[in-house]
């Protein structure tokens, strides 16, 4: 499960490390949400492209976007199988740049959300599949989802889930114009991709507590990434339960006010 993640790269180095040709000028986003605008890479025409999409994929045989389930995430081991990602995982595939992603732990009551992210400080390329949905008159919207696989070691105490990350290595075999090893063409190659869905290097990445403030979409700033142990927090941070007022006791009513039962049930 990938439900919220980071993009702060600066985009000169998003665009040294994916090669498209584009020039996109995009801030640092620091709690990137289902349902927004979400950079992917994917291939046009044999060109690496830069493109802005809705994260929540929309297969294009959709007819009512209202009544379809938001999907921001394709469970790897069963994409090519299932309808709502199967024609994209022959052939539209992507790559999501990203620095970093979140993942919650229960701890006791509460969740403690953690930040996960390459020891070395350098960005990721999460595997996507990108469809295009076109409504009834006419518009377009591009969407995607992020691919996931079980969890390695590094992320197994945290979460069972994580993001299919793709090496840069491979870029071109996940998008589909790698070469297999006995020289053959790989381009939309169904299986080469998905012996591609598998967890990542147990020693790629860090995950370290932060704070619930990530639980609200409307906060996306740097202190997101602040370490913070909420197992720590002192017990007098936590706001009280607010104390009951006790009731006043009511006079028992005098003897002309008890009216008489007439077996007749009342509403009010």
């Amino acid at each position: 499960m990938c439900g919220r993640y980071t993009l702060t790269s600066a985009p000169e180095a998003v665009r040294a490390l994916f090669h498209y040709d584009e020039q996109p000028n995009f801030p640092a986003r620091y709690n990137i949400a289902p349902t927004q605008p979400i950079p992917i890479v994917r291939l046009v025409d044999g060109k690496r492209q830069f493109a802005l999409v809705r994260w929540g994929l929309m297969p294009s045989w959709v007819k009512d976007p209202k009544a379809f389930s938001l999907l921001i995430n394709a469970r790897g081991e069963t994409a090519a199988e299932k309808p709502a990602f199967r024609a994209a995982m022959r052939r539209r595939r992507c790559l999501i740049p990203a620095d970093g992603f979140y993942e919650w732990k229960a701890l006791g009551g509460r969740k403690q959300p953690f930040y996960i992210r390459a020891k070395s400080g350098a960005p990721l390329a999460f595997a996507g599949l990108w469809e295009t949905w076109t409504g009834p008159n006419g518009e377009e919207v591009d969407t995607a989802a992020i691919v996931t696989t079980d969890a390695n070691a590094t992320l197994s105490a945290i979460h069972d889930r994580m993001p299919v990350i793709v090496p840069p290595a491979a870029f071109d075999q996940w998008l589909g114009t790698g070469v297999l090893a006995s020289g053959a063409d790989a381009k939309f190659d169904l299986e080469n991709a998905i012996a591609m869905i598998k967890p990542a290097a147990d020693d790629l990445l860090e995950a370290y507590p932060v704070s619930t403030q990530v639980n609200r979409v409307a906060n996306d700033n740097p202190k997101l990434l602040d370490l913070f142990d909420l197992s720590a927090e002192p017990a007098a941070t936590l706001k009280p339960a607010r104390a009951q007022k006790p009731k006043p006791e009511k006079a028992p009513p005098k003897k002309a006010d008890v009216k008489k039962d007439d077996g007749q049930g009342a509403l009010f």
